[in-house]
């Protein structure tokens, strides 16, 4: 059984797959060489890529024009200073209320929407990707938007189910990837789960995921983490990323039938370029010191001696049978 790292990257169009790829271990490498010291062996690493469903072009490397839509804008950079930490204290209570207010006036304790119009607006106006992943068509013809992206993730899943596996998702792909885990926890299993970016918080991204999936309120009130998530789910937000407004998801999800819950990190997501600071960017997440150590932990775990992984799984079963019989 080897240890594979599979990622799946958020929205907007994206340069050309392999780039991709090559930028996101980039990444990862650089945040492991400069925050810790221990020793790993390098896992297989994928991107479940995705942006080339809903745009005919991928950004283009080769592009000088910053005008250009194909001029790639925000690649990787190796970080090339240290940002100050900030005292987000008082910025947090503000977050906060907003989160706690928006939730009272567009969610329903059965996660309905109400305003369902301006949710869509909204969703149309400032989150195309997402637009066409609930809506089916792109530009007027209907494109099966939802289950191609999802069989993407789930069959990279299921190439290596017999490995250990850690999925990454930033952004958007933390809802492909919340569905996917959801949809088919029968066929797919992993060992950790890390959201970084995650919008998995917002209301109207909530109320759409327990709509699509026709999931059940757990009796807390919240939805449940996926039960395909074995080990661990850990979910990663700097306070000034807009996207993952609602950076606390243990107060959404409750744990799920394997006894596992979302354990949030607040990071400082270092992105910058051409003086421009992105809170959001997917290489400045998967360099955070924070991130870095999870990474390690996940590759220098040893494996269960058999008798006691089989007595685990024993009693995990019975806690699953204990749950749906209460």
């Amino acid at each position: 059984m080897a240890k594979v790292i599979i990622g799946i990257h958020g929205l907007g169009n994206k340069p050309v797959a392999n780039l991709m790829e090559y930028w996101w271990w980039k990444a990862i490498s650089e945040g492991l060489k400069n925050h810790t010291n221990n020793r790993y062996h390098k896992p297989v690493f994928k991107l479940v890529y995705w942006s080339d469903v809903i745009y005919d072009h991928p950004k283009d490397a080769n592009c000088t024009n910053p005008k250009d839509p194909n001029y790639i804008d925000e690649p990787y950079e190796p970080e090339t200073f240290n940002l100050k930490i900030k005292d987000f204290s008082f910025r947090k209570r503000i977050i906060n209320y907003i989160v706690g207010e928006l939730n009272k006036i567009f969610l329903n304790d059965d996660y309905s929407l109400n305003f369902t119009a301006i949710n869509d607006l909204i969703i149309k106006n400032y989150f195309k990707d997402l637009n066409a992943y609930y809506s089916d068509q792109i530009n007027g013809k209907s494109r099966p938007v939802k289950e191609t992206l999802r069989e993407r993730l789930k069959s990279v899943l299921i190439e290596h189910k017999d490995d250990e596996i850690l999925l990454i998702a930033h952004s958007m792909g933390s809802i492909i990837a919340f569905d996917v885990l959801s949809l088919y926890e029968d066929e797919v299993q992993i060992d950790t789960f890390m959201t970084i970016g995650s919008p998995l918080g917002l209301p109207v991204v909530v109320s759409k995921i327990a709509n699509e999936l026709n999931l059940k309120i757990h009796k807390t009130g919240k939805m449940s983490a996926p039960a395909s998530i074995k080990n661990y789910w850990y979910n990663f937000s700097d306070l000034e990323d807009r996207v993952a407004l609602n950076y606390n998801l243990s107060d959404d999800f409750s744990e799920n039938t394997n006894g596992i819950k979302v354990i949030d990190f607040e990071v400082t997501n270092t992105y910058f370029t051409n003086g421009h600071h992105n809170p959001h960017k997917s290489y400045g997440y998967l360099r955070t010191p924070e991130f870095a150590e999870k990474i390690v932990e996940f590759l220098n775990k040893k494996r269960l001696p058999l008798l006691q992984s089989i007595w685990q799984s024993i009693r995990k079963n019975f806690k699953k049978i204990k749950i749906h019989t209460q």
